[in-house]
């Protein structure tokens, strides 16, 4: 069956530029989007999207934008108040290092003349490859495990390699590596379906976010998505493999406490998701412990914190607290600015303006105060001085 040629891209073209402006007014049979509710939702808050994409898609979007303002329709002469283009997750590409004068493109070539051996294809591993004369080859990355080659499956990777000889260091092939936009060619492209079925959801969602700053291109390596699974897993023990007690915290551990749910708040806010998930790191620390009681303020609020990150985990430790809704549900957790402060600080203590020591002290100590504490520094015995300078918070400062 024929079917006449689509010529219309209006859809593309315009309805992919505005059609946040319908989800305003979805139901409206009347007009795109009511001036009403136009006017109080107005433009989009956050564009986030890849460089190239989102630059292309912003072109279209602004030109629409514009046009619909120019008529009435839209209220706003931009569509968007801020955009955010992510890094690239490029990927870490593997090589293995052949000796060129074993070099042959399929079994074929491998071939002498008649009543010669055939060339046997050998590789040299990396640290051993400048005493070579060798040729990088990628190799796909399923085959390679924290840069170590599983030879086996490398030789039924390819008929050409199913003869291959490795020329090996202390018993292994070590690959060599670089840096690479994720390409099927450069076979370093990364499956999300194989990590959720090893690690799980969850595991790839925050470690996507843990890679680094949003806005930069960043290395996938998994080898260290290792790390953020463990991390989960002792997340999980936090509820359901300590107890968790009705009790308030103590003063150390409402700083702790504080410290995180400010530190989380204020990364999510500016969309350093890499930084907030570290400070939960810094949090778990400070009360996980395999029959360490968890007071359930501070538990609740690790759960609902995490929850972004790792929503599937999230809705499990917050039924496991007790509560019937969902985690999404939630009242964020504030913090109180007096809590978040340390009760003593370490001090630079200097001779001259040079260091040579380090103390701690209450935070809050005065100049007079923190003079006083110094003096009985080792540094300082049987020295006179001329002048001291004591900054708050930071630095005492003897001059000779």
């Amino acid at each position: 069956m024929n079917y006449p040629l689509e010529l219309n891209t209006m859809p593309g073209f315009a309805g992919s530029s505005a059609y946040f402006l319908r989800y305003q007014d979805p139901r409206n049979p009347d007009a795109l989007v009511s001036k009403e509710a136009n006017e109080y939702w107005r433009e989009v808050d956050l564009y986030v999207g890849g460089n190239e994409h989102a630059t292309g898609h912003l072109i279209y979007s602004r030109f629409w934008n514009k046009f619909l303002h120019d008529i009435g329709v839209a209220v706003n002469d931009e569509p968007f108040k801020r955009m955010v283009n992510q890094g690239m997750i490029q990927g870490r590409s593997n090589f293995v290092y052949r000796v060129k004068s074993t070099i042959g493109d399929s079994p074929v070539a491998t071939q002498q003349p008649t009543g010669e051996a055939p060339i046997v294809p050998t590789f040299v591993s990396a640290n051993l490859r400048t005493q070579y004369d060798t040729t990088p080859i990628h190799v796909d990355i399923s085959l390679v495990t924290n840069d170590v080659l599983d030879t086996a499956r490398f030789r039924a990777w390819r008929p050409e390699y199913a003869n291959a000889e490795f020329i090996l260091e202390d018993g292994k092939y070590v690959c060599g590596w670089a840096v690479e936009k994720m390409s099927k060619s450069m076979f370093n492209v990364v499956n999300p379906d194989d990590v959720i079925d090893t690690f799980g959801a969850d595991t790839l969602r925050l470690y996507e976010m843990f890679l680094g700053p949003l806005e930069q291109s960043k290395p996938w390596d998994t080898a260290g998505i290792e790390g953020l699974y463990r991390f989960l897993r002792r997340s999980h023990r936090l509820v359901f493999g300590q107890p968790v007690i009705d009790r308030e915290c103590t003063p150390e551990e409402a700083r702790l406490l504080h410290k995180t749910i400010k530190k989380v708040t204020s990364d999510i806010e500016i969309l350093a998701m890499n930084t907030a998930v570290s400070q939960l790191m810094i949090f778990l620390n400070g009360f996980a412990g395999e029959t360490k009681p968890v007071p359930r303020e501070a538990a609740e609020a690790y759960t609902v914190m995490l929850s972004p990150f790792a929503p599937h985990l999230g809705e499990e430790m917050w039924e496991g607290l007790g509560h019937s809704g969902g985690v999404s549900d939630a009242l964020w957790p504030e913090f109180d600015e007096a809590k978040t402060k340390d009760a003593e600080v370490e001090i630079l203590i200097q001779v001259s303006s040079k260091p040579r020591a380090r103390m701690m002290m209450p935070a809050d100590a005065t100049p007079e105060e923190m003079q006083r504490i110094a003096m009985n520094n080792p540094v300082c015995a049987g020295k006179t001085f001329k002048k001291i300078i004591a900054v708050p918070g930071r630095l005492v400062n003897f001059i000779e």
